[in-house]
């Protein structure tokens, strides 16, 4: 094991054990009453557990990484001096949680030299642990094969296209390409969490995973599990990298061919520049 296969693993420990320390808080607050803020718009929430979850996770990750930077979706940028980011999620999904929908996580990611080398994504209602560092992708103890159908008319698709913004932006396209991906796909659904989504297709529950709204503290975790557990993950709509702000992820078995479609007219349209 190399230098940086240890340093990967170490973190993949770091990133669960402060994941795990706030499941028992949001659990017991799940489905109770709640203050909700709303960030951008009423299409963006935020609750206090959003906030004291993403506090408790920078402590835990800089007590054990002390010169490292923690990126959180809360919080903003705390820097260090070490080569290590964390980007933290720690309720993504928290329209679900608010309403007491049971689809939500804990995302923890951390990145060396721009590249993601450890991951933890916790359900705290389901109980799944996934995480991930270079030596694989795992449920707990147990290796993740991103595996399932080949073929589109029997694949499970989950995306969040067309969001509020998107149908806010006038182009009449878009509502005509989410028809299309919904009459070329077995099923469609809409779950509001691309961390546990993205798990889910590391694990070969979900075939395959559309969101072109992202933030990296949305997908930096889940992009390494899909990864390293074989699956595809395709970023675009930005600049070269992880943490761009679209993606496209499968299993190694699909053969994407409505999403690279959808893929290529996404970003031609982009790139001609009309608001989205």
């Amino acid at each position: 094991m190399t230098e940086t296969d240890e340093l990967s693993a170490h973190l993949r420990t770091v990133a669960v054990e402060a994941a795990l320390a706030v499941a028992p808080d949001l659990r017991a607050a799940f489905r109770g009453r709640m203050d909700v803020e709303f960030k951008r718009d009423e299409h963006d929430p935020v609750t206090e557990h959003d906030r004291r979850a993403e506090e408790r996770i920078r402590h835990a990750l800089l007590g054990k990484v002390p010169d490292s930077t923690v990126i959180g979706e809360e919080g903003g940028r705390k820097d260090g001096s070490g080569s290590v980011s964390w980007y933290v999620d720690p309720i993504d999904g928290t329209a679900n949680f608010a309403h007491g929908l049971a689809f939500f996580c804990t995302a923890i990611g951390a990145v060396i030299d721009r590249r993601p080398v450890a991951a933890a994504v916790v359900d705290p209602i389901a109980g799944h642990v996934f995480s991930a560092d270079l030596s694989g992708a795992y449920l707990g103890d147990r290796p993740l094969v991103s595996t399932g159908t080949k073929d589109e008319s029997r694949a499970l698709l989950i995306t969040g296209f067309p969001n509020s913004r998107e149908l806010a932006s006038g182009d009449p396209e878009s509502p005509v390409r989410f028809a299309g991906l919904v009459s070329r796909y077995g099923t469609v659904r809409r779950t509001g969490s691309a961390a546990l989504t993205l798990a889910h297709v590391a694990a070969g529950w979900c075939d395959a995973a559309l969101g072109t709204t992202v933030n990296a503290w949305d997908i930096c975790a889940a992009h390494l599990l899909v990864d390293r557990a074989g699956g595809t993950y395709v970023p675009f709509g930005g600049e070269p990298g992880w943490d761009q702000p679209c993606y496209v992820a499968h299993t190694r078995d699909l053969e994407p061919t409505a999403l690279r479609e959808f893929t290529s007219w996404y970003t031609t349209r982009a790139a001609s520049g009309p608001n989205r």
